[in-house]
């Protein structure tokens, strides 16, 4: 398993999130995003996690609702990948892949774009 601090990680995901052009990041709305060390006990190998409401799927009812909520799983990209350079890439894919479940984008259309 390849050694990383959560500080060090967190950077990852930070300069990640850079990388979203600004007419993306101006129209998200209502997401946080968050680095978690492990995912659900069912589902051990997952790198990201996107829970909420599509943008595409928000109409009038959407109001006064918790953000939707991104994460982020430390634990099993460090145990998938062997380099930094493996991981600054992952995160990067990882971050893209859920940002892009909050716009609607499904894991099928993702995985044609080379997103999956």
């Amino acid at each position: 398993m390849l050694e990383m601090t959560r500080e060090t990680f967190e950077e990852l995901v930070s300069r990640a999130l850079d990388r979203i052009p600004p007419e993306l990041t101006r129209v998200m709305d209502n997401v946080a995003v968050f680095v978690e060390d492990e995912p659900p006990a069912d589902d051990p190998d997952l790198l990201g996690l996107y829970e909420g409401t599509p943008l595409t799927d928000r109409g009038e009812w959407y109001a006064g609702v918790l953000p939707d909520r991104i994460s982020i799983y430390m634990g099993p990209t460090l145990r998938r990948f062997e380099t930094t350079d493996e991981v600054v890439h992952e995160v990067a894919v990882t971050v893209i892949h859920e940002i892009a479940h909050h716009f609607g984008i499904d894991d099928d259309r993702l995985h044609e774009l080379g997103w999956g």
